[in-house]
C-alpha cells in the first residue's frame, strides 16, 4: 500500500516536472508565500507611517516603488498586502473546500432525496452572480478581513460540491466500496476512509485554481471600498488609492496591478500543471495505467 502510494507520487512528479510553465508557477507561488511570511523583515519602511514631505514621490533609491498620497512607502504596502491577499485566498478556499466536500460527499454517496435537496441548493446558489451576491451580503455586514474570508468561502463551495458528487457517484459502484458495504462497514468509514481519498485529485486542482479567484474577488471588493478596510494594506485598496492619481502617480496602479497579475497567473499555471499530472489519460501516455486506490 505504501509502495503503491510512493509510486503514484513519483508518477505525479514525473508528469508535473515535464511542464516547465507549471514548475515556474510553483516556484513563483512558493516565493510569494515566503515574501508574505517575511514581510515584516523585508519591508524597508513602516507601511502605515505617513510622511508629508514625500507625498506622491516617484520610484527612487529611498522608495523603490514610490510613495502614495500621504507619503507611505508603496513597496512596503505591497509586501504587507501580500499577507492579507494570500490569507484571504487560503482561508476562504479552505472554508469553501470543507463545505463543498461535506455536501458533495453526502449528495453523491446517499443519492435520492438527499442528493436532490443538495443539488437544488447548488442550483439556487448558482442562479445569483457571485460578485453581486457578495456585494449584497457585505451591504448588511461590517467589512473586515474575517468577514471577507467567511463570505467568499461560503459563496464559493458549489463547484467543489459538484466535483466531489461526481466522483462519489462513480466510486460508490467500485468493488472496494461494495466489498466494504458487504462486511458491514459504516457509511462514515466507507466515505472518509475509502471513497473520499480517491476523490481528492480534482478537489486539489479546484483548491489551487480557487485561490487566485478568491484573491481577485478580494481585490475587486477592496477596490470598491467594500473589502478589507484600512489600516490593513491590500493590493485592492492600494489600487483604489491610486485611482484618483493615475495621471500623475502611475506607480500606485501599475505595481499592485502587476502583483495581482503575477500571483493569479502563477496559481493558474500551477493548478493546470497539477490537473494535467493527475489526468489518467496522461498516465497512460507515460506507459502506466491509473489504478484504483484502496
Amino acid at each position: 500500500m505504501a509502495a503503491g502510494s510512493h509510486g503514484q507520487v513519483r508518477l505525479f512528479w514525473r508528469s508535473f516536472s515535464r511542464n516547465q510553465l507549471a514548475l515556474a508557477g510553483g516556484v513563483v507561488v512558493g516565493a510569494l508565500v515566503l515574501v508574505a511570511l517575511g514581510a515584516p523583515w523585508l519591508s524597508p519602511h513602516d507601511p502605515h507611517r505617513p510622511d508629508v514631505k514625500k507625498i506622491l514621490d516617484p520610484p527612487s533609491r529611498a522608495h523603490l516603488l514610490g510613495t502614495d498620497q500621504i507619503g507611505r512607502d508603496v513597496l512596503s504596502r505591497i509586501l504587507y498586502g501580500s499577507r492579507v491577499s494570500l490569507a484571504v485566498g487560503f482561508v476562504s478556499v479552505g472554508i469553501a473546500t470543507a463545505l463543498g466536500v461535506i455536501l458533495g460527499a453526502a449528495s453523491g454517496y446517499n443519492g435520492g432525496i438527499v442528493d436532490a435537496a443538495i443539488m437544488r441548493l447548488v442550483d439556487l446558489m448558482l442562479v445569483f452572480p457571485r460578485f453581486f451576491l457578495l456585494l449584497a451580503v457585505l451591504a448588511f455586514l461590517q467589512p473586515s478581513i474575517w468577514t471577507i474570508m467567511a463570505v467568499i468561502g461560503l459563496t464559493g463551495w458549489m463547484g467543489v460540491a459538484r466535483l466531489v458528487r461526481a466522483e462519489f457517484l462513480s466510486l460508490k459502484e467500485r468493488e472496494f466500496v461494495i466489498w466494504s458495504q458487504s462486511i458491514g462497514a459504516s457509511a462514515f468509514r466507507i466515505i472518509w476512509r475509502h471513497t473520499l481519498p480517491n476523490a481528492m485529485a480534482p478537489v486539489l486542482v479546484a483548491m489551487t485554481l480557487g485561490i487566485p479567484a478568491a484573491i481577485l474577488t478580494e481585490s475587486g471588493l477592496s477596490f470598491l471600498g467594500l473589502g478589507v478596510q484600512p489600516p490593513y494594506a491590500t493590493w485592492g485598496n492600494i489600487l483604489n488609492d491610486g485611482r484618483d492619481s493615475i495621471e500623475i502617480a502611475w506607480w500606485l496602479s501599475v505595481y499592485p496591478g502587476l502583483a495581482i497579475l503575477i500571483t493569479v497567473l502563477s496559481y493558474n499555471l500551477l493548478g493546470e500543471g497539477i490537473r494535467d499530472a493527475l489526468d489518467p489519460r496522461l498516465r497512460q501516455a507515460l506507459g502506466r495505467p491509473a489504478r484504483d486506490g484502496r
